[in-house]
Order: C-alpha cells, then sequence, then structure tokens
C-alpha cells in the first residue's frame, strides 16, 4: 500500500487534465488500455496506469477512495453474501458516490499442466498428499475466491502446500506451473492458454468497473465506453479465452 501513496503526487497531477484508471492483474486490461489510448474522441484521453506486484483489488478500490484514479477494476467477492465489488463500495468507499459498469464475467479455474496429469477436479484436490499449490498475494480478488472455496468445503488452508508460496499476477502463476515450481494454481483462462497449459473451471465471476459519479458522463471516458459497444473489441476480449462479454458495458449500479 506504501507503494500506491507514494504515487499520490503523479497520478493527482495526471487526473486533473486526463482521465485515470487503475487496473490489477488481468489479462483482459492490456485490451483496455490499449483501446482506450488508441480510441480518444475530440481530444480526450484516457491514461491507466499499471502498477506491477503491488496495485491487487483491495488497494485499487482505495485509490479510488482517495481520489487518485476515476475508475478501478474489481472483482472483489464478499465471502458473507457471494455477491461481488457491491457489497464492498459502501465499506471501502464511504460516502463517495459511484457507478458500477459491468466490464466482463471470466472464468476462474485451477491452471495445472497440459494432460492435468494429476487429474485434480475442484480446489478441494488442493489438499492431496503431493500436490504443489502456488497463490496470489494478499488482497489479490482470487486469493478471497480460494479461501472462499476452501472454507465451503470445510478445509483449511494449512492443509494445502504451497498456500504461502505468491506470485502476484495470473501469468507468474501460469508461468510456475510451466516451469515445474507448481502443481497448479487459481487463475484466469487466458493465462493458461498463453503458457499452453490446462484449466479446470472452478467458478464463472463478474469483472466490473467502479466509476466516480462525476467522472461517468465525462468526455474524458467517452472512448472507454465507446470501445466497451464495440463488437469488434467484444470479439478480441472473447478471443482470449475465458471471458464472457454479453454485459460488457451495462451499468450495474
Amino acid at each position: 500500500m506504501d507503494d500506491v501513496q507514494q504515487l499520490t503526487g503523479t497520478i493527482a497531477d495526471l487526473a486533473r487534465t486526463i482521465g485515470v484508471g487503475i487496473v490489477s492483474a488481468d489479462i483482459m486490461d492490456a485490451r483496455v488500455i490499449f483501446g482506450a489510448l488508441m480510441g480518444g474522441i475530440n481530444g480526450a484521453l484516457v491514461a491507466w496506469v499499471r502498477i506491477p506486484s503491488i496495485v491487487v483489488t483491495l488497494a485499487t478500490m482505495v485509490a479510488l477512495r482517495d481520489g487518485l484514479c476515476h475508475l478501478a477494476g474489481s472483482h472483489l467477492l464478499d465471502p458473507a453474501t457471494g455477491e461481488y465489488t457491491l457489497p464492498y463500495l459502501d465499506r471501502l468507499l464511504g460516502e463517495r458516490a459511484v457507478a458500477v459498469v459491468r466490464l466482463a464475467h471470466r472464468d476462474q479455474g485451477l491452471i495445472v499442466s497440459p494432460g492435468n496429469p494429476l487429474g485434480l477436479t475442484d480446489t478441494r484436490d488442493l489438499t492431496r498428499a503431493g500436490v504443489r499449490y502456488v497463490n496470489r498475494q494478499r488482497g489479490a480478488g482470487t486469493r478471497v475466491l480460494l479461501d472462499h472455496q476452501l472454507r465451503l468445503q470445510g478445509l483449511s488452508a494449512d492443509a494445502v502446500d504451497g498456500y504461502e508460496r505468491e506470485e502476484h499476477t495470473h501469468l507468474a502463476v501460469a508461468a510456475a506451473v510451466a516451469a515445474g515450481r507448481a502443481d497448479a494454481g487459481l487463475g484466469i483462462m487466458a493465462a493458461a492458454r498463453a503458457f499452453g497449459l490446462d484449466f479446470v473451471p472452478v467458478t464463472r465471476e463478474p469483472y466490473d468497473l467502479v466509476v466516480t459519479a462525476d467522472a461517468l458522463d465525462s468526455p474524458l471516458l467517452a472512448p472507454l465506453w465507446a470501445l466497451l459497444h464495440s463488437d469488434r473489441f467484444r470479439a478480441e476480449v472473447e478471443d482470449l479465452g475465458g471471458y464472457a462479454t454479453a454485459e460488457m458495458g451495462q451499468r450495474i449500479r
């Protein structure tokens, strides 16, 4: 979190003249960043800031609360309700007025070696003897999802060999499996495909954009909203694998 705070001055300066969004580790973000930067309308520009290894889903919401950005990507699961993102808004943002726009649904699952040699079928199998797991870091939505799954199954994180072994992106998790340093990691299908690995689906979750109310109808973000309604862009996102775009661009709140 300290690294996020150190960026206050830089991002605040940018925000005075251009729209700023902070995203986390999803592969799809790269497509959104590129499309928004290339799709400026009437001179408006949306600048996206990626902060490797530090900005995880919780931190993006904190950055939004503190005025460091106009929008933030979120796939935060609330274990108490089973809902995503919305339960966190009042908790993290207080009275700050925001809107929520659906970006996509994405498949989360176990990234495993080609052919799934250990025959893993769900997160319950991560507690089997001899299965080496690679986790995401604290604060990552994917780690929250794993903890939620283990609780539902009555399992302890202590029973997972490698629970404390952390990587900071979906691609890094996939790379660890591809290199043989782990047998499985929870992540998105697109990361598995990028390394030629197999994928065992666990859940499909919404990935949303939380937007400050004053920025929602601003010309600064117009290129982004146009992008999300582009058939070509939707097709490119779905080609990544594991994404559904039927609700892309719809306002959820």
